[in-house]
């Protein structure tokens, strides 16, 4: 889950092989974009805006806020207490971009989706002006993720961590309209920050598992010949090692350089124990390799 206000160092580096490093960047719950051959990554920030980071030839820049709390106007509806941005998603369709996005905690009124249109990967963005799901009845509202499946359908994945319950939905064309709820089994080991990506026709579900503020955070996948299902669990993916802790909230992205496959996460450096920890969290990016029958090998944290 995304709870505290995010304030990180700045590192870059290039990817030069498997076993290295791409860029260690700020804030958590990265969601990455390749777009017109560059990367992009939209994570959690300060919790009152939403940003991007955009890779250029002279390394990572952040020079760009795309929303603002205070912008969307259902943010305050009902609000008892404090709400924060959390978790967005970036998608292109219908010749413009659609930005996704959380707004939370769920108590004590329900956490909400919303959807922003924008000209850009980088903006300018406009809130649709209304929620897109409200969370309730155990169901949190949380972490969106939006896949165009090649026949064109159009998935929401959406949910976890209190209730760790994954709800699927198909939208509209207009991508700011729920159409209806496709309903799939729920994955082993899910908590929250869902992710789908696919290759070579097999479908890939990777999701977080644990607290997000422990060492027990990790991340977990199954694998599936359709979008929805049937699962076919394959266990962990990335997990706490050595001095680095909690990865988690995660996306897959195709370096538009060299079209490797990349995972980008957040993960604690330099705390001891188990938790729970706060303060920073570090957004990373790392080469991902897949074995011959289609599994991803096992991915190990490095500097």
């Amino acid at each position: 889950m995304k709870r505290a206000v995010v304030a990180l160092a700045l590192l870059c580096a290039t990817v030069a092989a498997s076993a290295e490093t791409a860029s260690i960047l700020p804030g958590a719950d990265p969601f990455a974009l390749s777009d017109g051959g560059r990367l992009y990554i939209y994570p959690t920030g300060r919790g009152a805006t939403l940003d991007v980071w955009s890779q250029a030839a002279a390394g990572w820049h952040d020079d760009r806020v795309l929303l603002t709390l205070k912008a969307i106007s259902w943010a305050g509806d009902d609000r008892v207490g404090k709400h924060f941005l959390w978790a967005p998603d970036m998608i292109a369709a219908n010749g413009r971009y659609y930005f996704y996005y959380a707004v939370g905690p769920q108590d004590p009124t329900p956490s909400r989706l919303g959807v922003a249109t924008c000209d850009g990967p980088e903006g300018p963005c406009t809130d649709s002006g209304k929620p897109l799901l409200t969370g309730g009845n155990g169901f949190e509202a949380i972490d969106p993720m939006v896949f165009i499946a090649p026949t064109g359908t159009r998935y929401l994945y959406a949910g976890g961590s209190a209730g760790a319950r994954l709800r699927v939905f198909t939208l509209a064309p207009d991508m700011v309209t729920i159409e209806h709820e496709v309903a799939v089994d729920q994955p082993p080991a899910f908590t929250e920050g869902v992710f789908m990506h696919e290759r070579n026709g097999i479908y890939y579900l990777s999701y977080s598992h644990g607290h997000w503020n422990r060492s027990d955070y990790s991340v977990h996948y199954a694998m599936a010949p359709t979008p929805t299902g049937p699962w076919k669990y394959r266990g962990v993916l990335l997990a706490s090692e050595g001095k680095y802790k909690g990865p988690g909230h995660h996306s897959f992205v195709r370096d538009p350089a060299t079209g490797d496959w990349l995972i980008v996460y957040h993960r604690w450096e330099g705390k001891r124990g188990d938790g729970p920890y706060e303060g920073d969290r570090r957004t990373v990016i790392q080469k991902i390799d897949y074995l011959p029958d289609g599994e991803i090998a096992p991915i190990h944290m490095v500097d």
